[in-house]
């Protein structure tokens, strides 16, 4: 397994080991002793998928005070990942960082808790699953623009799907500042 730490602190990209022959591969998709040796120490409590077509933009959410870390890769398609950071203290405050998720390439992305996420899919398809170190709470959850200006997240969709409440989100400097990390 390769772990490659992106310049945010916090936030990894996993290239497990994948074994393949001709009658397809395997791939071990989380070991908690072999992910803790690489530093990423996390309990999990909850799994969840997503089906979505090409162009939906998903995000940017979190949750706070019940914050989630998440596990994220796709099993099916491709996705372009974001993550942002929204710890107050944090010198890389409001920058973002994005990696293409694809059933090919078999990545994963680790974001911990303190951190804004949310995806586009790329393929015609894509299913995307989060593994999550905390219970979905819906009164704890927030969210901002995709397209926040001040983020400057450079998307690779033009004018895609979106949900009502990602559509209707505030900008982050909109976001009262105790729901921030």
């Amino acid at each position: 397994m390769n772990v490659i730490r992106c310049e945010i602190k916090g936030l990894l990209i996993i290239e497990p080991d994948v074994f393949g022959d001709a009658r397809g591969f395997f791939l071990e998709s989380w070991s908690r002793d072999r992910y803790r040796a690489t530093g990423l120490d996390a309990d999990f409590v909850q799994d969840n998928f997503s089906l979505s077509c090409r162009g939906t933009v998903r995000g940017l959410h979190f949750q706070n005070p019940r914050p989630q870390g998440k596990l994220v890769s796709v099993w099916q398609g491709e996705v372009f990942d974001v993550a942002v950071d929204i710890r107050r203290d944090s010198p890389t405050f409001g920058r973002w960082c994005g990696v293409n998720l694809s059933s090919e390439n078999k990545r994963q992305f680790y974001v911990p808790p303190g951190f804004a996420h949310g995806f586009a899919v790329l393929s015609e398809t894509a299913l995307f699953h989060y593994k999550c170190t905390d219970l979905y709470s819906p009164r704890d959850e927030r969210g901002f623009r995709w397209d926040d200006p001040s983020v400057g997240i450079v998307w690779p969709v033009a004018n895609p799907t979106l949900s009502r409440r990602d559509a209707q989100a505030p900008l982050l400097k909109e976001l009262p500042a105790d729901c921030m990390f």
